[in-house]
């Protein structure tokens, strides 16, 4: 009897295949064709067979396969029904629990609300509704193509934006123990010998105004009583992009020095940015400094908050223009280039990009503050020339 026990190993347990695998005494290992692992006990009562389920592998070990299946077979030798174990959710989740848990670990790395609601969307009913409820274990590469496959061809990058945040819950799962094997929403080696390759959409650059039309574009921004007209004129004379400067709060200022320092976690490389003020971008937060009522400098209509990351770009359509808010960085890059002999090096320092190798930049400590002062100083001239006979002073009021 003895020898008819204890069949399997650790080792033998993580390397079976798809199958039914015994380890004696009516204690068995199915592992499903995707790989996912579960433990059973089968038993006869009444000349009828029977079987329970015990519980997911690795979330039950073997040795406490072997205790449940012990107790199972004391309970059949009393003539008495073996009950099945509970099956705790934190051991063994659902993917809309395992995506639940898996976004509540990584949420703080994302400093972007709209970045942290898009994964919960797509990982939602949205897209992966036929494999809510399903548990985390037994999810195999039919039900990842029952995901992706209506999307594949009609939304091809938002597809494949799924098929990758699959494979993060996943693999969070696996770490977990709540489920084994290979990866099935894998990519390379799996999905791409099954779907096509995805169409990569011909994006190009963000629609940028060409640098000559600024000057004309200020002078409209300066007919406009609207504090996202000032918050529009403020990005371009600081060549900033529109997250940092909605989200711009006063502490951030030093009117004195005229300094805007951007802390490192608003800035998309995460690195402290001092941008410094010209006299107009300097005038403009004056202004909205003596009529202050929140700690945002651009506040939005609601109590405690910026404007919206649309703000801007809704200003733009109703001026009339297609360009994009971020196209304005790439309008103030090219007149630098075009129209200056300040080096590349100043000019994609005030565009906050990185410079140079790892080393480089280790050794490069200073940020070049003064010279971009002077680059900034005159991108402002620049807008400010073309727009002089409309330039309104926010202090008096008069045309300057």
């Amino acid at each position: 009897m003895v020898r008819s026990l204890h069949k399997l190993t650790d080792t033998k347990v993580r390397a079976l295949g798809k199958g039914r695998h015994s380890d004696g005494g009516g204690l068995y290992l199915r592992v499903s064709a995707s790989g996912g692992k579960s433990w059973s006990y089968i038993f006869n009562r009444n000349n009828k067979r029977q079987e329970i389920g015990l519980g997911p592998y690795p979330a039950i070990s073997l040795s406490a396969a072997r205790k449940i299946a012990a107790e199972a077979r004391e309970a059949v030798a009393l003539g008495n029904s073996p009950q099945r174990p509970s099956d705790p959710k934190e051991e063994h989740p659902t993917f809309a629990e395992a995506a639940e848990l898996f976004l509540d670990s990584m949420e703080n790395q994302w400093s972007n609300p709209k970045h942290r609601a898009q994964w919960r969307m797509t990982l939602g009913s949205a897209y992966c509704k036929p494999i809510l409820n399903r548990r985390v274990g037994d999810i195999g590469l039919d039900d990842v193509l029952t995901v992706l496959k209506p999307h594949w061809a009609s939304k091809p990058e938002t597809a494949s934006r799924v098929r990758g945040r699959i494979e993060r819950v996943l693999a969070f799962a696996k770490v977990k123990g709540w489920r084994s094997g290979e990866n099935p929403a894998l990519w390379k080696g799996n999905l791409d010998v099954i779907l096509p390759p995805r169409k990569r959409l011909t994006r190009g650059h963000m629609a940028a105004m060409p640098y000559a039309e600024l000057p004309e574009f200020i002078s409209s921004l300066h007919a406009s009583e609207l504090t996202s007209a000032l918050a529009l004129e403020f990005l371009i004379l600081t060549a900033s992009r529109s997250g940092e400067v909605l989200g711009a709060k006063w502490d951030e200022v030093d009117l004195e020095k005229a300094v805007w320092t951007v802390p490192a976690h608003r800035m998309k490389a995460r690195r402290e940015h001092r941008v410094p003020l010209s006299s107009r971008a300097l005038e403009i937060l004056t202004h909205l400094d003596e009529t202050r009522l929140s700690e945002f400098v651009f506040p939005g209509t609601r109590t405690g908050s910026g404007q919206s990351n649309m703000t801007l770009t809704k200003l733009l359509r109703r001026m009339g223009r297609s360009e994009t808010v971020h196209g304005m960085r790439s309008a103030f890059r090219d007149w630098a280039g075009d129209q200056t002999s300040f080096s590349r090096e100043v000019a994609e320092a005030a565009l906050a990009h990185s410079i140079g190798n790892a080393t480089e930049q280790a050794y490069r400590r200073s940020d070049a503050l003064e010279k971009r002062r002077e680059l900034l100083t005159a991108w402002s001239t620049f807008l400010l020339i073309g727009a002089s006979t409309n330039v309104v002073s926010l202090k008096t009021g008069e045309v300057i």
